[in-house]
């Protein structure tokens, strides 16, 4: 019982970074019908912003403010650092090829993903960085908490998934109960209608990148708080936050929250009764057997075909 209770608070922990990737696919897929397959790197460029504002604020081992603020600051940075390459991504790399065949917003995608993988190695080479978080005022994320029977749950993991939550809550509220959210509703159902209505179709898809690029900076800190990080995470988190988006249904809010939480427990329970060398494979055999059997995913919708 007790593995089965340290195994689902791992899986909480991973569900909870996936879902947040998987939410910024969601987003920009629903509104343009684009995969950008950069996002993985933009998470991994969040990561690298919460280890310079650790750094800049003193270390792991002496910071200058409480644990609480400096892990504010280093997330909230991270989401503004995150927001802005998301903008200039939008504006450079997509918004030329908006009505292109879609290949060439595929292909400009993956470039864009390859220059800021190779841009962060030549900038802060290749080896892993580590937040050093045990250090952090003498252990406290680590050594504070609570306990579930012989189970001690970290102050660490109570603050991602928490924290993670507070997020996606947040997103829904702003899409379901605000203007700004229906006028990406609108966007996402029919663009030219949209705009025919007066809604300034550049800025939602502005904001779409905005939230995306934010969310994926939020996870690669809350990643690396519990994993030494590199300029190659990136790319297989990207892959499983995709992989969520698809098995929630992509374009779905909800669906990439229950879809990133399924793939935490897949790869938590595999890890822990199997082995930590089959946990990818579990993950991947997910969703090939969601496109086979249940190709709509979970909350996904039947596209209306025009004639």
């Amino acid at each position: 019982m007790d593995d089965f209770i340290q195994y689902t608070i791992n899986a909480l922990t991973l569900g909870s970074v996936y879902a947040l990737i998987a939410l910024g696919y969601s987003l920009v897929y629903g509104i343009l019908k684009l995969l950008n397959f950069a996002h993985g790197d933009v998470f991994m460029v969040g990561a690298y912003i919460g280890f310079g504002m650790l750094n800049l604020l003193g270390g792991a081992t002496s910071p200058v403010v409480p644990v609480w603020l400096l892990l504010t600051i280093m997330v909230a940075t991270a989401m503004a650092g995150c927001a802005v390459i998301g903008v200039a991504i939008e504006r450079f790399a997509y918004r030329p090829l908006r009505d292109a065949p879609r290949i060439a917003p595929l292909i400009s995608a993956l470039g864009v993903s390859f220059f800021l993988t190779y841009s962060m190695q030549l900038l802060f080479g290749a080896e892993q960085r580590d937040y050093n978080a045990f250090s952090l005022d003498n252990g406290v994320l680590f050594l504070k908490g609570f306990d579930i029977g012989n189970v001690r749950v970290p102050l660490l993991r109570i603050v991602i998934i928490s924290s993670a939550f507070v997020l996606m809550i947040s997103l829904w509220l702003l899409v379901n109960r605000t203007r700004t959210g229906k006028a990406m509703r609108a966007t996402s159902f029919d663009r030219e209608a949209a705009a025919m209505m007066g809604i300034d179709i550049d800025r939602v898809i502005r904001f779409a990148f905005v939230l995306g690029s934010a969310l994926a900076g939020a996870a690669g800190v809350m990643f690396a708080l519990r994993a030494p990080a590199s300029v190659t995470i990136g790319f297989v988190a990207g892959l499983k936050g995709f992989t969520a988006a698809v098995i929630g249904g992509i374009g779905s809010i909800p669906g990439a929250m229950v879809g990133g939480l399924m793939l935490g427990f897949a790869e938590s329970f595999t890890q822990g009764y199997v082995s930590t060398r089959w946990s990818d494979l579990a993950v991947f055999t997910i969703l090939i057997l969601f496109m086979l059997f249940l190709p709509q995913s979970l909350f996904g919708r039947a596209d209306i075909s025009k004639v």
